[in-house]
């Protein structure tokens, strides 16, 4: 299908029909109406209607055929840090920041806030997000996660806006306790004063741990760790590494990470993650989000 040419909604938002494909770090997808909001009055308005919202494209798995609803991208403000110490809400070695939203990249956030010297999201180096899809997955390493930094959240739905603290949410390993269909339209961090050299060290550190993970075009881990067990470690003992379904490739550097060998489409991927689960003795938890979601 060709795409239609952009059209502007009543509040500005720009609104193009565009392959989903290009916004995810895996490379596959459909089409979709993808809706480009700035501020809140666009940002309301798209949520009108059933709607997705798409961050940094990682930790996802869209249809071929793409989804119905409505896709939001966050852009202009909405995409912009203040880094800032609020005085307000500063005190000590506590940093609490102006409102950063959650259309920034979060590679980049965590570049500048390193410089800054400012401490407590090293743990996140690496992560190709956005900053409210990684809020909404509480993304992370071993060596630290997004809700290690927060203060506050602002969140968007169909019933307006509100903001709320994470000790409001009941928030865990790769989950926020927002429900799904909640946006994450920006945050406010906490942070703790270092030096900028010591939180280049602790990033160099954490960064380590990912140099065995695969180059190639990846959502990132495919399944959660069950019981504090690897499932990387597990799928690779189910002899899996190299496996192959068309375009689709389990990494033979990290069992737990499916790429994207060039064409592969996402009835490949699903073919993959159904071999996984029947190769693998221990129930897996899916860390990918699906677009349509499976039932």
């Amino acid at each position: 299908m060709t795409a239609l040419p952009a059209t502007a909604s009543r509040t500005g938002a720009r609104v193009e029909r565009l392959p989903l494909a290009r916004y995810t770090t895996l490379g596959v997808g459909g089409e979709a109406e993808v809706w480009f909001v700035s501020n809140g009055a666009q940002l309301a308005e798209a949520v009108e209607a059933p709607y997705r919202i798409l961050g940094g494209g990682s930790n996802l798995v869209v249809a071929d055929e793409g989804v119905p609803e409505r896709v939001i991208r966050l852009t202009g403000p909405l995409a912009e840090a203040d880094l800032t110490p609020d005085p307000a809400l500063s005190s000590g070695e506590t940093v609490v920041t102006g409102w950063v939203g959650g259309g920034v990249p979060l590679p980049g956030l965590i570049r500048k806030l390193q410089k800054l010297g400012l401490s407590n999201l090293e743990g996140t180096v690496g992560i190709p997000a956005q900053v409210g899809g990684a809020v909404w997955m509480n993304a992370g390493t071993r060596y630290g996660e997004m809700f290690d930094g927060l203060h506050t959240l602002e969140i968007v739905t169909p019933g307006g806006t509100r903001q709320v603290t994470p000790d409001d949410l009941a928030w865990g390993y790769r989950q926020s306790g927002i429900p799904r269909g909640h946006i994450v339209s920006r945050v406010r961090l906490r942070l703790r004063r270092s030096a900028p050299e010591e939180v280049l060290a602790k990033m160099d550190f954490a960064d380590q741990a990912r140099k065995g993970q695969p180059k190639m075009k990846t959502p990132g881990c495919a399944f959660k760790n069950p019981g504090g067990v690897s499932a990387g470690k597990l799928i690779d003992e189910a002899g899996l590494k190299g496996a192959r379904v068309g375009g689709a490739m389990i990494a033979p550097e990290h069992a737990n990470f499916i790429v994207n060998l060039g064409g592969a489409s996402s009835a490949d991927v699903h073919a993959l993650l159904a071999l996984i689960r029947e190769r693998v003795g221990a129930p897996l938890e899916l860390e990918y989000e699906l677009w349509p979601e499976q039932g």
